[in-house]
């Protein structure tokens, strides 16, 4: 499509004052505006002529076949013109839909064998089908009268799952002979509680390990030797409803919670426990029986990549009594979920009391930034200081709600987005380490 530019409508009303003039004082003189217009008109025809071809245009874009919440991967464009003149300046701009973060139309410069590379960042937004619609190329003429504006017809897919990219980062990381992680990850004997084997008592050993009865029996020191314990229950319990699909720092809560849940399944699963996943809001969602071994890794992050939006409130009532039943020996029940205030948790607290009776239940949640950066912003207006009053008091109440449940036997993980993954391990690390299970 070619249109003039803002240029040569300024160009074509500036000659309007003395068109006007000539045909109210001298209308004789009428050839004088007609050579105006032919004029600024054979301006624009030679500026279309000389500019860059719309036939002669090819855009190729290359995405990545998927995308991953909470990261954002680069869509790489080639602009080529197979023959003719190049424009000295090309804007693109890419259209995506919902899915994804609006992309800023971008001003290329440059030519290298009449080619152009770039690079525009494709940043979902929650998990979903992302779609490349379209992408806009426009170019002006040399002389800056007309514009050329040519249209790439997309209609791509992608898929927006888990950032599985980030877990097996992290996973490398922690089980890398070099990881900084500060905690033993796994040790298959000697540090377990579950009887291996005797073998014979050798300097440095625990002397509390020593079987004194096999010792005297055999008239040798034997100290009894311990595996780490296997086929643990673990149980993620994501809670998808209104407060988890709030965005945090540009990312859904159930997307980072998600992403925590993963690494931790992949190391749970790693280490011989047993791993399920269930989803609520409303009304129990699905329920995937216990998977078992590193293969089930894959079925984990399908079944993760299901877990819905939604805009209604959770009903714990109904989901943790659901969930239960179902479970017929003691598990680690890990709970990702969110509150307002005291009122609203309420309920939660009812519930969760019940699951403390027979399993253990870890409650993991993140840390409210926003009323923290109200508490902590400067009183610089009476508007402010009301801000802060009342941020300061859903602090109080959030932090009253997390000690009840503490007090009711709960272990409680409230941290930063950036520090989510790695004290979910630790924690569960040390649960394993303690044998609380």
């Amino acid at each position: 499509m070619i249109s003039p530019t803002p240029r040569a409508i300024f160009l074509m009303l500036l000659g309007v004052p003395l068109m006007v003039a000539i045909a109210l004082l001298r209308p004789e003189l009428w050839v004088i505006s007609a050579g105006w217009v032919g004029g600024i008109a054979s301006l624009i025809f030679a500026d279309a002529v000389l500019a860059a071809s719309l036939r002669a245009y090819e855009a190729n874009v290359d995405a990545p076949a998927l995308l991953y919440v909470g990261g954002s991967d680069p869509a790489d464009l080639t602009l080529r013109f197979a023959r003719g003149p190049l424009p000295r300046r090309i804007e693109v701009l890419l259209e995506v839909n919902a899915f994804l973060q609006t992309i800023p139309p971008a001003g290329l410069r440059g030519w290298q064998d009449r080619a152009r590379s770039y690079s525009l960042p494709l940043t979902p937004t929650r998990r979903g089908l992302a779609k490349l619609v379209k992408l806009w190329s426009r170019w002006k003429g040399p002389l800056g009268l007309i514009q050329k504006q040519h249209t790439t017809v997309l209609d791509r897919d992608i898929p927006i799952t888990p950032n599985i990219r980030w877990v097996k980062d992290e996973a490398i990381r922690i089980y890398s002979r070099d990881a900084e992680f500060g905690v033993k990850m796994q040790i298959e004997r000697g540090d377990g509680s579950e009887f291996d084997a005797l073998r014979e008592f050798t300097t440095g050993m625990d002397r509390r390990a020593i079987d004194w009865k096999h010792s005297a029996r055999h008239r040798n020191l034997l100290a009894k030797e311990f595996r780490t314990e296997r086929n643990h229950n673990i149980v993620f319990a994501f809670d998808t409803g209104r407060l988890m699909s709030e965005p945090l720092g540009g990312v859904p809560k159930i997307d980072r919670a998600i992403n925590a849940g993963l690494l931790l399944s992949f190391v749970s699963l790693r280490s011989g426990d047993r791993a399920m996943i269930y989803g609520f809001d409303a009304k129990p969602g699905f329920m995937s029986g216990f998977m078992s071994g590193q293969r089930s890794f894959t079925k984990a992050q399908d079944l993760a990549a299901q877990l819905d939006y939604s805009a209604e409130e959770a009903n714990f009532t109904l989901a943790l009594s659901s969930l239960a039943s179902k479970l017929e020996r003691r598990s680690l029940i890990i709970i990702f979920s969110d509150f307002v205030d005291t009122i609203s948790a309420e309920l939660m607290l009812e519930n969760v009391k019940r699951l403390t009776d027979r399993h253990l239940v870890i409650f993991a949640t993140f840390e409210d930034e926003s009323l923290a950066e109200m508490v902590d912003a400067p009183p610089s207006s009476t508007e402010s200081v009301t801000r802060a009053v009342i941020a300061d008091t859903l602090m109080a109440e959030r932090d009253t709600v997390l000690l009840r449940l503490q007090r009711m036997g709960v272990q409680v993980i409230e941290t930063r987005p950036e520090q989510f993954g790695a004290e979910l391990i630790s924690r569960y690390l040390q649960i394993k380490q303690r044998d609380m299970l």
